[in-house]
C-alpha cells in the first residue's frame, strides 16, 4: 500500500506542479500525502466495484441456468407422473385379465379359440409393462441427475451472492474511508484540497475536449465507439453506473461498443473474455484495454499511448495516457 501511495503522492505532486497558479493556492506537502491516501481508497473502491460488477453479472448467469435447470425438473417430474399412471393402468389390466395361470384360465374356459385371443392381449399388456418400467427407470435416473444440478445451481448462486455483497461492501468502505479521511480535516484544508482538485479536473476536461476535437484516429465501429466515449467526457464516475449522464469503466466501455452494434457484459473481467486478444505493441484505436491483476479496469485504446475512460470515483471521463496502471492484456473486438 505505501508503494502504491507513493506513486499517488509522486503523480499529485508532479501534475499540480505544471498548474500555473500562486504557490501558496496549492497544498502543502501533508496534504498531498492525506490526497494521496484519499486517491488510493478511491481507485480500491472503484477495484472492488468491479468486482461487484462481475460477481452481479455471474449472479444473474447462474440465477438464469437454475431458472432452466428448475423448469427441466418440472417437466421431468410431470413425465415421470404420467408413466406411474399408465403403469398403474398396465397393473388394473393385469389383475383383471391375469387373475388365474395361465393353464387354469385354458381348462375353464368355456370357449377355448377366445382365450387363446385374450392371453395374447395380455402377452401384449406384459410387454407393454415392460417398456413402461424401462422408460420410468429412465425417467427416474434423469429426473436424479437434473435435482443434482438444481442443488449444484442454488449453491453457486449462494456463492455468487455472497461474494457481491463483500465486494460491493468493500467498495462502499474504501469510500466511506476516503470521505472521513476529508470529514477529519480542517476546513481550509478541506478548502485548500477540493480547489487544487477542481483546477486539476477543469484542466483535464479542457485538455480532453480538445485533444477529442481533434481526433481523427479511427473509422468504422471502432471509430464509432470512440466517438461516443469522446461525448461523455466531463461526466462523472458513479459505481454500477452506464449512463447516460454517469459512468463506471466498463459501463462507459459497454455503452460505447453498443452504439456500434457490438454486445458487451457490464463488467472488466467479462470484458476481457470476448474478442481477439492483442498484444500492447499491436495496440489500435478502438481496443479495449484492460489494467491491475486482477483486472478491475477497462478503457479505449485512441492510439499515441493514451485511452478515453472513466477513472474512479471524484473523477469524470477524460482522455489520459495508458501507462498510469498496471497494464494488464487488450482485445480486438
Amino acid at each position: 500500500m505505501f508503494t502504491r501511495i507513493g506513486l499517488y503522492l509522486a503523480g499529485a505532486a508532479i501534475f499540480l506542479g505544471v498548474l500555473t497558479v500562486p504557490a501558496e493556492a496549492a497544498p502543502s506537502a501533508r496534504l498531498l500525502q492525506i490526497q494521496a491516501k484519499v486517491d488510493y481508497l478511491r481507485e480500491a473502491a472503484a477495484s472492488a466495484a468491479e468486482g461487484a460488477q462481475e460477481a452481479k453479472l455471474r449472479l444473474s448467469q447462474l440465477n438464469q441456468e437454475l431458472d432452466g435447470v428448475q423448469k427441466k425438473a418440472a417437466t421431468q417430474k410431470r413425465e415421470l407422473k404420467a408413466i406411474q399412471k399408465s403403469l398403474g393402468a398396465i397393473a388394473v389390466d393385469q389383475y383383471i385379465n391375469g387373475g388365474y395361470s395361465a393353464s387354469l384360465q385354458l381348462l375353464f374356459a368355456a370357449d377355448p379359440k377366445a382365450y387363446l385371443s385374450s392371453a395374447g392381449d395380455l402377452d401384449s399388456l406384459t410387454r407393454r409393462k415392460s417398456v413402461e418400467l424401462r422408460r420410468y427407470s429412465a425417467a427416474s435416473q434423469k429426473l436424479e441427475q437434473t435435482t443434482l444440478v438444481v442443488t449444484d445451481r442454488v449453491q453457486l448462486v449462494r456463492a455468487a451472492q455472497a461474494k457481491f455483497v463483500r465486494q460491493a461492501q468493500a467498495a462502499q468502505k474504501n469510500l466511506a474511508d476516503a470521505e472521513n479521511i476529508l470529514k477529519s480535516l480542517k476546513a481550509s484544508e478541506r478548502k485548500a484540497l477540493l480547489a487544487a482538485q477542481k483546477r486539476a479536473n477543469a484542466k483535464e476536461y479542457a485538455n480532453s475536449k480538445s485533444a477529442a476535437k481533434s481526433y481523427k484516429g479511427a473509422s468504422g465501429r471502432a471509430g464509432q465507439a470512440i466517438k461516443y466515449a469522446f461525448a461523455q467526457i466531463g461526466d462523472r464516475y458513479v459505481f454500477g453506473a452506464a449512463g447516460m449522464r454517469t459512468w463506471d469503466c466498463s459501463g462507459l466501455t459497454m455503452r460505447a461498443f453498443a452504439s456500434a452494434g457490438v454486445s458487451l457484459p457490464h463488467s472488466s473481467r467479462a470484458q476481457f473474455r470476448y474478442g481477439r486478444k492483442v498484444s500492447r505493441s499491436q495496440l489500435q484505436p478502438g481496443d479495449l484495454i484492460f489494467f491491475k491483476s486482477p483486472i478491475s479496469h477497462v478503457g479505449i485504446y485512441i492510439g499515441g499511448g493514451r485511452m478515453v475512460h472513466a477513472p474512479r470515483p471524484g473523477q469524470a471521463v477524460k482522455i489520459a495516457p495508458i501507462n498510469q496502471m498496471r497494464f494488464a492484456g487488450a482485445v480486438r473486438l
